[in-house]
């Protein structure tokens, strides 16, 4: 190929900086597609060779159709070779350019995947991976169902938002069914799980041709529900390799990869480990660098820059080169993150 391959960014987030050097960095044309009310943010301008702008709506909304009249018009000039979404949000954004321009990458049935929490449990649950008890909440008979077969607490959870945002925990079916009905016509969009006292775990990792390449299991020390709901101080640390409980996490981790339908990316896959029986059940997983500071945690610890490494690997999947993992650290490291802005 006579010309450099030219990568799409898309970040709806001021993020991903990291990812846009180490991607210029191998030679590749970069541009990024941003929320116009993100245009003053410190983005890595001398990594791109070009930023588009979007004018964002309510909720993180874009208008696609806009979207994609505007690459349309952008490819007349310039080939795009790959797409790239920075963000949770931006992962259906990047799946619905893909498929209406054809270009290789995460379709938008294996995108519902790391995106859709109820598609997540579905999945999991039928490839055998354990989850605490779930339901839809389409059909009023299920959720019935549901709370009988299930014990309380419960939360109900929306399908699409990231971390702990919007869940809701209630203790029995009235409060249950009234909190159903103050999500009106929305309710399609959430699902309802049972509560697991236990330990939270997550699993940090890259994705090359299926196979996991790296990856680092950690312990959060407060729980991101606890957290976003209760206050407090988000921390976490690395996990030791030789501790069983890791090696457990690491080998549940490439099992939800496989069936998920991870090929390259990096991921950020969440466990709980449940106070009552012991086991390890997978809550979330999502095909993007883990936040709150975890990606800086991983590499203090590893070596391993997730977003920069993120950006080799997909540069090497386009060009049809392999991709080759640095050296990695054995070393151990945790974070403290207050919430406070003041």
């Amino acid at each position: 190929m006579s010309r450099p391959l030219t990568f799409l960014c898309i970040s709806s987030y001021f993020k991903g900086n990291d990812f846009l050097r180490g991607m210029k960095s191998t030679g590749a044309t970069v541009y990024l597609v941003t929320s116009k009310k993100l245009e003053d943010k410190p983005w890595a301008r001398e990594a791109l060779d070009d930023i588009f702008y979007i004018q964002q709506g309510p909720e993180n909304y874009w208008n696609m159709e806009e979207v994609i009249a505007g690459l349309a018009w952008l490819m007349r000039s310039k080939k795009v070779d790959r797409i790239v979404a920075l963000d949770d949000f931006d992962v259906e954004k990047a799946a619905a350019l893909r498929e209406h321009f054809r270009i290789p990458g995460m379709g938008q049935t294996t995108c519902r995947h790391f995106r859709d929490k109820l598609a997540m449990r579905v999945e999991a649950r039928d490839a055998g991976i354990r989850v605490p008890g779930f339901s839809s909440l389409f059909n009023d008979d299920e959720i019935r169902q549901f709370t009988q077969m299930n014990p309380a607490p419960w939360i109900v959870k929306p399908r699409g938002q990231a971390s702990a945002t919007g869940m809701k925990k209630v203790h029995n079916a009235d409060e249950l069914w009234a909190h159903l009905e103050t999500l009106g016509e929305e309710r399609h969009q959430f699902l309802v799980e049972q509560f697991k006292p236990g330990d939270v775990y997550h699993v940090d990792a890259l994705s090359d041709h299926g196979k996991v390449v790296f990856a680092r299991a950690s312990q959060y020390l407060a729980p991101p529900f606890d957290v976003a709901h209760a206050g407090g101080i988000f921390r976490s640390a690395i996990m030791e390799k030789s501790d069983k409980d890791a090696k457990a996490l690491l080998a549940l981790n490439a099992e939800v990869m496989k069936a998920f339908g991870m090929m390259h990316s990096a991921s950020h896959t969440e466990f709980i480990k449940c106070h009552e029986d012991g086991q390890f059940y997978f809550l979330e997983t999502s095909s993007r660098v883990g936040g709150a500071h975890i990606a800086e945690m991983v590499e203090y610890g590893t070596g391993i820059n997730l977003w920069h490494e993120w950006a080799r690997l997909e540069y090497a999947v386009a060009s049809g080169q392999p991709y080759q993992l640095p050296k990695v650290r054995e070393d151990y490291t945790g974070i403290i993150v207050s919430q406070t802005r003041q």
